[in-house]
């Protein structure tokens, strides 16, 4: 996982939806520009933290996949894929606790109750079985 702090920014230009390439975030405290030749109160702002997170790994993914598969006894050839909801596949409540006891099983890792409610998709599963193992080795 990657993690961004920065608390301004400055460019040379800006288009809609793009920076520049030589624009740099960093110390941003307060902003101000000028619109139409008029000029407003800059807008002064708390430290802006950014972060940055990247999706699990594929693998992990595909483990998570096998796993719901056996759990809800689905057929080898269903498709299951990192979007697919727990409810579409059939899962109820029990299901997903299940799910969840499988995963802790498999991948080392015990999973908060509060956590556990907020998975609804294979993917969201997988995010959260990579963030616990991360946490878990730091």
């Amino acid at each position: 996982m990657a993690s961004v702090t920065g608390t301004s920014i400055s460019m040379t230009s800006f288009k809609a939806a793009s920076l520049a390439p030589s624009s740099r975030i960093c110390n941003l405290k307060s902003v101000s520009f000028p619109v139409n030749r008029k000029s407003f109160t800059p807008l002064r702002l708390q430290p802006l933290h950014f972060h940055i997170s990247c999706a699990a790994k594929p693998e992990t993914v595909t483990k998570v996949c096998q796993i719901v598969k056996k759990q809800l006894a689905l057929p080898d050839d269903s498709a299951v894929t990192g979007e697919s909801k727990f409810s579409a596949l059939g899962a109820d409540s029990l299901d997903t606790v299940e799910i969840v006891m499988g995963l802790e099983e498999e991948f080392g890792i015990s999973v908060e109750e509060e956590s556990a409610q907020s998975i609804a998709t294979v993917q969201d599963a997988a995010d959260l079985i990579e963030k616990l193992i991360e946490n878990k080795g730091a």
